[in-house]
């Protein structure tokens, strides 16, 4: 599904690369956790993989398409097949829970037939039918990441990216929300989650890939890895 060939990304050309020589394959279906300090490269690798990013050299391919020969038309398509999920929730304040779940569809164009359809499945999906009406200061925390995820998950996407989505979360909350993932996973969606929590990682036993200092410094499958946090 990804493929990552001997790709360097620089943003300074007096500064180190934010990510050097990276090899990396993702397989459609897989649940992958990306680890690393801040600054490590993770941030990087989502903004490349979303094609907010062009590689400096290497190739990153998507269903073994090169994104960087994308035509404008296939830059918006390849977005829409991703669904984003981030820390600080990013949700519209003004908006209700429908209305913000609802705004990932609009901007597709989608029906209104459709989004009367597809929104309260997808809150549905995350345990929040009921709170259609409610405004995000109205929720919990953990609710609001919900929100953020009901968002991703309602375009039907092909990949999760999601960004620190534990960082404001108590541990109860977190453990949920990655139980909601590997729920959506399990599903057929591919989930890829940058996070600083290794002993969750460690206790969900998934693909694991770190990164530090630009560089793959770990790869490990399912499983394997358990024992060294």
């Amino acid at each position: 599904m990804i493929e990552f060939q001997k790709v360097t990304k620089l943003y300074n050309s007096n500064k180190g690369p934010a990510l050097a020589d990276i090899d990396l394959r993702i397989d459609n279906g897989e649940f992958v956790f990306l680890t690393g300090s801040s600054g490590a490269g993770k941030t990087t690798l989502f903004r490349l993989i979303f094609r907010e990013e062009f590689p400096t050299s290497g190739r990153l391919y998507f269903w073994k398409k090169d994104t960087a020969r994308y035509k404008p038309r296939e830059v918006l398509e390849h977005r829409r097949r991703i669904g984003m999920v981030f820390q600080d929730f990013r949700l519209l304040s003004e908006k209700t829970v429908f209305e913000n779940v609802a705004f990932a569809l609009e901007v597709l164009g989608r029906s209104p037939r459709e989004i009367r359809k597809q929104v309260p499945a997808a809150l549905d999906q995350v345990g929040l039918s009921g709170k259609e009406k409610a405004f995000p200061g109205e929720l919990s925390g953990g609710e609001q990441q919900r929100v953020g995820v009901a968002r991703a998950i309602v375009k039907n996407p092909l990949l999760i990216l999601a960004d620190e989505p534990t960082g404001n979360l108590d541990p109860d909350t977190a453990w949920r929300l990655m139980e909601l993932f590997e729920q959506i996973n399990r599903k057929g969606t591919t989930v890829l989650v940058a996070t600083h929590a290794l002993s969750m990682v460690s206790r969900m036993k998934k693909r694991i890939i770190t990164l530090e200092d630009g560089l793959l410094v770990r790869h490990k499958k399912q499983g394997e890895y358990a024992h060294e946090f």
